[in-house]
């Protein structure tokens, strides 16, 4: 390592000349070197620490006295009894939030805007926080970050239909945020992570999307509740005008805590198209080999995985991780012998994408974040998007997100995933194919069509344009034509955020009008008991979900899945892929039906149960069966159960113990958790005879559910 006072002399040299940010880079960059040397801090280092803003880097133990100040001024609880020290634009932020402002923040993704927040609630205890996030595995992220430090205080909602408590902590998504509208009176804190993907960052090809309509609404909705406001994003550079932020301070904060150093491998890589993905596969084998820090792999799509996935599984040694191997016979054993997963954890990798079941993705999550367990992780954007994990290297197998070209702001979102705060402080992120051109993001935030095609412009008085407000009047006139009079705004009411698009509900009403007798003698059957008697039914409304989700033919497939997934109870994922043998279902492709299933088709079920009543003329109510795809067959408590990381192989071991009922109608998921902690972890472990893994995974549940010790009250 060169001289380190000439290092220190050089970043001295920047501050003086104000480029702060150039001076902070160097820095951090600097501080790897000594992290990586094992060399100890000088009173000089913890200095230019306290200079750049980085206060938490400063090691108290050889500071002076101005930097231990420093340290303890910036000093906050953030819950739990737990201080941390935040940097400089983490407590100007916080300041702000105190004093009242309402802010939408554009920052870093290793910002660590979390702190800010567990400060404020610490800080102010506001009767009820709403805090809308885009994905279910970032609701059970906040959750275990949350509940330990503040149960204590507010009930902690993320799922539907709890009833509220005197103080409520609300973290869920928008569709399930919608649902608790009628229910909040006053909210004292709006936060709203991610709100970049309630509009268009120009720039982009990825069209607004009914999720997207969904948090418009959401938004739109929650807001005239709200006291204060505090809206999250990264990598914005401009936000337009819109009526959603209004009367909120936009900052666009550029304060790294890490620094990403960009290795552009595709340069050295052959143009031509069978060499490249040779080339490709020698790059990743040698970068992997070169390093003992963790990887994440991005690929642009579940196949991009397999194919990934095949070559590293050939190149990757077998890891000598006794628990990683017991996992691995774990999931052989519940996901069975064929799943690709099987072999690629015992070579030290695992899989991210949206396609695998909730709980497995929080095992593998947790598994790659520990020391000794899975080293790399081939993933798609759903990491990206739906999970707060980085590693040291970041490697870009491919520049496209699907089918698409990546976007410069995707791309800035996926390199961020480069180090982290008081672990890696470079990133390094490698490119395997050209990244997209650099753009300005500019944030548009507007009323998409879907969510036009459903509002009251009653409740949205003054914040819509003439031509918006025509569109919704020509669009609930023509609905009305087909439905009668106030029907449309009764559909809409009815199925809430739960519904299906315009053109789709048009098919459905044209396809009740046209065929009365048939759907009226066959969505009774629905009800049965017997699943063969679903048939007929479910190949009736298929050509509506294979025009809703763009689907090719699959319709026996799809109708003989439904039918055999009723078992999910009360047989192994194993078992029920034998059962579909005939139809050549794989386990991913399992995956990727029963979320089709539990979410895509109960929204379209929910729409029609919504219009039978008017086109019909009939007393048919399927609701029942509507819950029971809405859980993918599974207890309700089972199926809730899996977003707080207990997969369903575990509850069955436990239900099968008889220590807990999990099979009980009318318990809350409250109250089946609270019945978890009163019973406790190790009488479980005793009572169902689990195994080391599933002991591994019931404390990583336990650990999301139990409450620390506080003195705060």
């Amino acid at each position: 390592m060169e001289n380190l006072f000439e290092r220190c002399k050089e970043i001295n040299d920047m501050l003086v000349q104000n480029q702060e940010q150039q001076a902070r880079d160097s820095l951090i960059i600097l501080l790897q070197e000594i992290k990586d040397n094992k060399i100890e801090y000088t009173p000089l280092i913890n200095h230019l620490i306290r200079e750049v803003g980085l206060y938490p880097y400063i090691d108290e133990k050889t500071a002076d006295w101005r930097e231990r100040f420093v340290c303890e001024a910036f000093k906050i609880d953030v819950g739990g009894g737990k201080e941390v020290t935040l940097h400089r634009e983490q407590s100007a932020i916080l300041s702000a939030l105190l004093d009242g402002e309402d802010l939408a923040i554009s920052a870093p993704t290793s910002f660590g805007k979390s702190f800010i927040i567990d400060a404020f609630l610490e800080i102010k205890r506001p009767n009820t926080v709403v805090i809308i996030v885009p994905t279910i595995a970032l609701t059970d992220e906040a959750r275990r970050r949350l509940y330990p430090k503040f149960s204590s205080i507010y009930k902690i909602i993320t799922t539907t239909g709890v009833e509220l408590g005197e103080r409520n902590l609300f973290i869920f998504p928008q569709e399930r945020a919608l649902q608790y509208v009628g229910e909040i009176e006053h909210i004292d804190l709006l936060i709203v992570d991610e709100f970049y993907k309630a509009g268009k960052i120009k720039g982009t090809t990825k069209p607004l999307d009914e999720r997207a309509a969904q948090l418009i609404e959401a938004i739109s909705q929650l807001e005239k509740k709200a006291t204060q406001r505090y809206f999250l994003a990264p990598n914005i550079s401009e936000l337009k005008n819109n009526p959603f932020t209004k009367g909120m301070r936009f900052e666009k904060i550029d304060f790294n805590t890490v620094y990403t150093k960009i290795i552009k491998v595709y340069e050295k890589i052959s143009k031509d198209k069978k060499e490249k993905e040779l080339q490709k596969f020698e790059f990743l084998e040698n970068i992997l080999s070169s390093t003992s820090d963790k990887s994440i792999i991005y690929v642009n799509s579940h196949s991009g995985i397999r194919i990934v996935a095949k070559r590293m599984s050939d190149f990757c040694m077998d890891t000598d991780q006794c628990f990683i191997n017991q996992f691995s016979l774990w999931l052989k054993e519940h996901y069975g012998a064929s799943y690709m997963l099987v072999n690629l954890v015992r070579k030290g990798i695992g899989i991210h994408s949206g396609q695998i079941h909730r709980s497995l993705a929080q095992i593998q999550i947790k598994l790659f974040e520990q020391e000794k367990g899975l080293r790399n992780l081939i993933s798609t954007s759903s990491l990206i998007e739906g999970v707060n994990t980085s590693a040291r290297n970041v490697i870009i197998w491919s520049n496209k997100n699907a089918n698409s070209r990546l976007d410069y702001f995707t791309y800035k979102n996926i390199i961020g995933r480069g180090g982290r705060m008081f672990k890696h402080f470079v990133g390094e992120v490698y490119l395997m194919e050209c990244p997209p051109a650099e753009t300005t993001p500019l944030l548009e935030l507007d009323y998409p069509d879907p969510l036009l095609e459903r509002i009251d412009p009653e409740e949205y008085s003054g914040k819509l344009t003439p031509e918006q407000i025509a569109k919704i009047e020509e669009n609930e006139t023509e609905m009305d034509h087909l439905l009668g009079k106030g029907g449309y705004r009764q559909v809409i009411k009815e199925t809430a955020s739960q519904g299906v698009s315009k053109p789709i509900l048009i098919d459905a009403i044209r396809s009740m009008r046209d065929n009365p007798n048939e759907w009226r003698a066959k969505l009774p059957c629905l009800l049965n008991a017997n699943a063969e008697r679903w048939k007929s039914v479910l190949f009736l409304t298929m050509p509506l979900l294979r025009k809703m989700k763009h689907i090719q033919g699959r319709n026996t497939k799809i109708v003989h899945f439904i039918q055999i997934l009723s078992d999910s109870w009360s047989l192994s994922i194993p078992n029920l892929l034998k059962r579909l043998g005939p139809d050549s279902i794989t386990i991913d492709e399992y995956f990727e039906l029963e979320k089709l299933i539990s979410f895509d088709f109960v929204s379209l079920l929910n729409s029609i149960n919504a219009i039978t009543k008017r086109i019909l003329d009939a007393n048919i109510d399927i609701s029942p069966f509507i819950a029971k795809v809405s859980n993918a067959f599974l207890p309700p408590l089972v199926f809730e159960l899996e977003e707080y990381g207990l997969p369903r192989m575990l509850s069955r071991k436990i239900q099968s113990s008889q220590v807990i009922d999990l099979e009980k109608e009318g318990v809350s998921i409250n109250g089946i958790l609270y019945e978890f902690r009163n019973i406790g972890e190790d009488r479980i472990i005793k009572v169902a005879r689990l195994s080391k893994v599933d002991r591994f995974i019931l404390s990583h549940f336990f650990d999301g559910i139990t409450p620390v010790p506080s003195s705060a009250t």
